[in-house]
C-alpha cells in the first residue's frame, strides 16, 4: 500500500453508497442510519467538510486499512463512525468547548455508550485514544492506531483541499 492507494481510498469514501459498498455498510450501515449519526451533517467540521462526510471518511479508510492488514474492520468501521460522536460545533467562542481536542473523545464514548446502549473495551479504546499523538495516552489496539491515522489524514486532506478551493475563487 503506498501514498497513492491512500489517497485513493480517500477519494472513494466521498462518495462510497450501499450498492458499491456493501460490506462496509453491513459493518457500520446500521450506525449511519441512525437519527443521532445523521444530525452530524449540520455541523461543520473542516470549512466545508461537515462532520458527517469527515467520520464516513475516517471510517471507510480505517475499515479498508484493517481489512488490507487482517485486522478487527467490524469493530474499527464502527468506532470510526463514533469518534467524533459530539453534539456541538467546536469552532464556536463558547466555555464549553475549550481543550475541545482533549476532551471531545470523553464526550464521543459517553455518547457512543448512549447510541449503542453499551460498547465493547475495544471500541471504547479507539475512540477515546483516537486524537494521540495530541492526548498523551496511545491507543491499546493496532486498529486503534489506524484510527488515529485516518482521522489525521482525512482531517488534513480536507482542510488542504479547502484552503486550494479558497484560493481559486
Amino acid at each position: 500500500m503506498n501514498f497513492q492507494d491512500i489517497k485513493e481510498i480517500y477519494n472513494h469514501s466521498l462518495n462510497i453508497t450501499p450498492e458499491t459498498d456493501g460490506d462496509f455498510f453491513e459493518c457500520a450501515g446500521d450506525l449511519l442510519e441512525t437519527d443521532e449519526i445523521k444530525s452530524l451533517e449540520q455541523y461543520v467540521q473542516h470549512d466545508t467538510i461537515n462532520r458527517l462526510q469527515h467520520i464516513t471518511s475516517v471510517a471507510y479508510m480505517s475499515y479498508v486499512l484493517c481489512k488490507k492488514f487482517s485486522l478487527d474492520y467490524l469493530v474499527t468501521a464502527r468506532a470510526g463512525v463514533m469518534h467524533d460522536l459530539f453534539y456541538y460545533d467546536w469552532h464556536e467562542k463558547h466555555g464549553g468547548h475549550r481543550l475541545h481536542g482533549y476532551r471531545h473523545p470523553g464526550f464521543a464514548v459517553k455518547n457512543a455508550k448512549e447510541l449503542c446502549g453499551s460498547i465493547d473495551r475495544k471500541t471504547e479504546n479507539i475512540i477515546k485514544r483516537h486524537m494521540w499523538p495530541l492526548t498523551p495516552t496511545p491507543p491499546k489496539y493496532k486498529e486503534g492506531f489506524i484510527v488515529c491515522f485516518a482521522d489525521k489524514y482525512c482531517a488534513a486532506t480536507e482542510l488542504i483541499t479547502c484552503h486550494k478551493n479558497k484560493k481559486t475563487r
